[in-house]
């Protein structure tokens, strides 16, 4: 499977993505997210890429009701990978045209990405 959910009780929830990512799988992390916005209100989310190869080429991604329905209960968005992802993660993620903040953060920086997470 290329995710492990790692913590999905929340207020941050967290999970460890590699290989090829499919939609199918990204909609079981946001039911998982969905499940913790339900029992702590506003949510963070951290995910960690561990060779990633990035998003299966498979049928149409540009469902986005989950976005628009559940933007505003996430606060931070946290993506821990190689440098080489990073455009990739802030397009995939809609950085800049949702409400939630998005960071990347090299594996390096684990630690910074958790302490941005919990930062107000």
């Amino acid at each position: 499977m290329p995710f492990t959910m790692v913590d999905a009780a929340g207020p941050i929830i967290s999970a460890k993505i590699s290989g090829e990512l499919s939609k199918s799988e990204v909609s079981q992390i946001q039911a998982a997210a969905l499940e913790a916005i339900r029992r702590c209100g506003k949510i963070s989310a951290l995910f960690i890429l561990e060779n990633f190869q990035g998003w299966k080429r498979e049928g149409e991604w540009g469902d986005v009701s989950f976005l628009i329905e559940h933007d505003k209960e996430i606060a931070k968005i946290a993506v821990v990978g190689e440098d080489q992802w990073r455009d990739f993660t802030y397009a995939f993620l809609a950085k800049g045209f949702r409400e939630a903040e998005i960071e990347f953060f090299l594996p390096a920086d684990l630690t910074k990405a958790r302490a941005w997470l919990e930062a107000d």
